[in-house]
């Protein structure tokens, strides 16, 4: 299975949902232009198809391997990530005192969709890295940023995330690996942690712990969780590497899906003298720091959902049009035809294309904002944007990553029997898929975080502002009149009053009845990724009618996508205002009564 990056479609989608000719003509991003947009797509297009993709059916054949404490990547992976590393990927987004390009976060995703998209278990390395860089930067002291970020920001050395335990999951309070305060002013580290990462690897010399811990005098929950920087090796004042730190790897987790990558479990203090460990920030508020590199990942996960839809999506188009079976619907004569002719075959493609489309749009959309709320010439524009981002970062993790899933399921689909057997490669995409939904927070957790925490923003004004703008790009679809465009507009529109009623009733739910909201938290945020999905598709629909006043791809997908997909949304606003009902009132353990 091969896979393209498909540069124009992520352009399509830099442009209409994110902005960004707008904001580059605005100054907003520096020296970047538009030919220089371009040549770097190109260019991470290029090493992505050529470079890692050949990889993705191979790591997935070939897992990474630990034997005896040291874990070995799949066959040509360390040569990738060298080519990776001198190239300067890792360092599009970071900050320029550190050795970073300073690209902007809108572009940085776009290329991490590459990575991605083309093996989705190497992509996870640069992935984990750079949510690390970000928590470092924010929360580190001057000697912890000058001593790692450059070699991290380089691709030197590789970044980790260390939240998980055995006992404790997605609720981090009973996190039970301690820290002990050393003279020297450094710390220890003593206990275990799981689903790591890229925890081990012999990608490179040193990889940078992030790690969750608890001091002895520390308040209960998670008020009392610090962050600590535990090094593999330990790193002198020069930047040197000395000797290994008390930080094992005990062993590999055995996965469903993303062979390649190395989850690991990692003891710290198992020999007894305890891993050394450096503060970030502050004693006992690690997880505002941790929730920068969380929140970054979050979105960048998104992004992943949207790369193995792609990846999926590609393949089951090429098979379609490939394949021959059966004859055209209505003819009796004539030889097969490839399946893709097939009306039922070619509404699963379309809906693979929608969704993928849609998906990116929601996530480069949100990637725009964060960087509108750093680089916002005035305060308000900057926490306006802040308040967008927010909203928007758990519809593009849960939406994209449940798109990711589904697109996945079609492309076997469309493959037929054949998507079931491994050596076509159709299989593959929807193992690796079905972890995106769980980790970096669970979609579930993602809703309850959209419908208790983001639609109260701003008194409820940031959610209202945004449905406004559905609604003006609805009336606009139903303005064009082209018969191209069908019930495009009068589709979109009842989808967006849908989720305005829907809106209304969760607002009112979360004071008067806040378990019924919390049951109908999943369905809201899948009835807001449906219709952001259906704004922003018709918004390139509507460039595009615009632009060349030619009714192409971008109008027959956003035709498609509300008259077949969105129109899903009035089920979906009912199931949020009225479904919570036969959820709180089943028993708990479904037995029959």
């Amino acid at each position: 299975m091969t896979y393209e990056a498909p540069v124009d479609d992520i352009l399509l989608a830099l442009k209409t949902a994110a902005g960004l000719s707008e904001e580059m003509d605005k100054g907003a991003y520096g020296e970047l232009d538009e030919e220089t947009l371009r040549a770097v797509l190109e260019e991470a297009g290029k090493f992505a198809s050529e470079k890692l993709a050949p990889l993705n059916a191979a790591g997935d054949r070939t897992p990474s391997r630990w034997v005896e404490g040291n874990v070995t990547t799949p066959p040509g992976w360390k040569e990738a990530y060298t080519a990776f590393r001198e190239a300067g990927w890792s360092a599009l987004p970071c900050p320029a005192e550190f050795g970073g390009q300073e690209l902007p976060e809108t572009v940085a995703m776009a290329v991490c969709e590459m990575w991605n998209g083309a093996n989705l278990s190497f992509g996870l390395c640069p992935l984990l890295t750079q949510g690390a860089i970000d928590a470092l930067a924010a929360g580190g002291s001057d000697e912890l940023k000058a001593l790692y970020l450059p070699r991290m920001v380089s691709g030197e050395w590789t970044g980790t995330m260390n939240l998980t335990e055995p006992h404790a999951g997605s609720d981090l309070g009973p996190i039970s690996t301690r820290a002990e305060r050393r003279d020297d002013g450094t710390y220890r580290i003593f206990g275990t942690k799981i689903f790591i990462t890229y925890g081990d690897h012999d990608l490179t010399e040193n990889i940078v712990h992030l790690v969750l811990a608890r001091l002895p005098d520390a308040p209960e929950g998670t008020r009392g969780i610090s962050l600590f920087v535990v090094p593999k090796r330990l790193v002198g004042d020069d930047g040197s590497l000395g000797g290994e730190n008390d930080v094992i790897c005990a062993g590999l987790e055995h996965k469903l899906g993303i062979h390649g990558s190395p989850t690991a479990v990692m003891k710290f203090g198992e020999r007894g003298e305890g891993a050394v460990g450096y503060l970030v920030g502050e004693e006992n508020r690690g997880l505002n720091t941790m929730f920068v590199m969380m929140n970054a990942a979050r979105l960048a996960v998104g992004i992943q959902g949207v790369a193995i839809a792609e990846r999926a999506t590609q393949a089951a188009e090429r098979y379609a049009e490939e394949r021959r079976q059966g004859r055209a619907y209505g003819v009796r004569a004539g030889g097969m035809v490839p399946i893709a002719e097939h009306p039922d075959v070619r509404r699963m493609v379309l809906t693979m294309k929608a969704m993928t489309r849609a998906a990116r749009a929601i996530c480069y959309a949100t990637a725009r904002e964060i960087d509108t709320s750093h680089n916002a010439s005035d305060e308000a524009a900057r926490r306006t944007a802040a308040d967008r981002a927010a909203l928007f970062t758990p519809v593009a993790k849960a939406f994209s990553t449940d798109i990711g899933c589904e697109v996945a399921s079609l492309g076997i689909q469309v493959h037929g029997g054949m998507g079931f057997i491994e050596e076509t490669g159709a299989a593959q995409p929807y193992r690796d898929a079905r972890i995106l939904p769980i980790y970096e927070g669970t979609n579930g957790i993602q809703a309850i975080d959209l419908v208790t925490r983001k639609l109260p923003l701003g008194e409820g004004r940031v959610i209202e502002n945004v449905i406004a703008e559905f609604e003006v790009t609805a009336r606009r679809l139903k303005g064009e009149n082209r018969p191209e465009l069908g019930r495009a507009g009068e589709r979109l529109a009842a989808a967006v009053a849908d989720l305005e009623e829907a809106t209304r009733w969760m607002g009112e739910a979360l004071t008067k009845t806040p378990a019924l909201a919390l049951a109908g938290a999943t369905p809201y945020l899948r009835l807001f990724g449906v219709v952001a999905g259906g704004h922003f598709l018709a918004k390139a629909a509507l460039q595009e009618l615009e632009e060349s006043g030619h009714a192409g791809q971008s109008v027959a997908l956003a035709r498609f996508f509300a008259e077949n997909i969105a129109v899903g949304a009035g089920g979906l606003s009912a199931i949020v205002m009225s479904g919570g009902h036969a959820v709180l009132g089943a028993s708990a353990d479904l037995a029959p009564a």
